[in-house]
């Protein structure tokens, strides 16, 4: 439901608004000068640059859109609780000899190639409320493993 509350970090609310205020500014303004130029090149059914810039425009005014939903539904996550797995955490989990370094961010912030997963994820819902020391076992599409939380910060 697009009306629903998106939980983000405050570091994440101000990346929404940066990347906003970039299309916004910036690269509205270098379509509508692509734009000129293409339609200054004359038979605009033929002009591959016109397309694209057109194309560009409407992807570029979806995300503004986006972006805007996002930001005007958008809830801070309180600060993160003390020796308690919450969104804004990072943890330290192990399974046998292999540690893993997770942050907890809202789903909008997700990038896990940079260890930053949601806290609707498999793995980010699933160790929400745990304390150092506890183990969890989380049901991921490759299976059920196992995890100690090592360390929360």
């Amino acid at each position: 439901m697009a009306s629903e509350p998106v939980q983000v970090t405050q570091e994440g609310l101000e990346k929404l608004k940066q990347e906003l205020q970039y299309l916004k500014s910036v690269k509205r303004k270098e379509i509508a000068e692509r734009l000129e130029a293409a339609k200054a090149l004359g038979d605009l059914s033929e002009n591959a640059d016109y397309q694209q810039a057109k194309e560009d425009s409407a992807w570029t005014e979806g995300r503004v859109n986006e972006l805007g939903g996002l930001i005007s539904r958008a809830v801070i996550a309180g600060a993160p609780t003390a020796g308690i797995v919450s969104i804004g955490s990072t943890v330290t989990v192990s399974s046998g000899a292999q540690n893993r370094v997770f942050t907890i961010v809202g789903a909008t912030e997700a990038d896990p190639s940079h260890g930053k997963i949601s806290a609707d994820s498999p793995i980010g819902a699933a160790l929400l409320g745990f304390k150092e020391g506890e183990d969890v076992l989380i049901n991921t599409p490759a299976g059920a493993v196992r995890y100690k939380v090592v360390k929360i910060e």
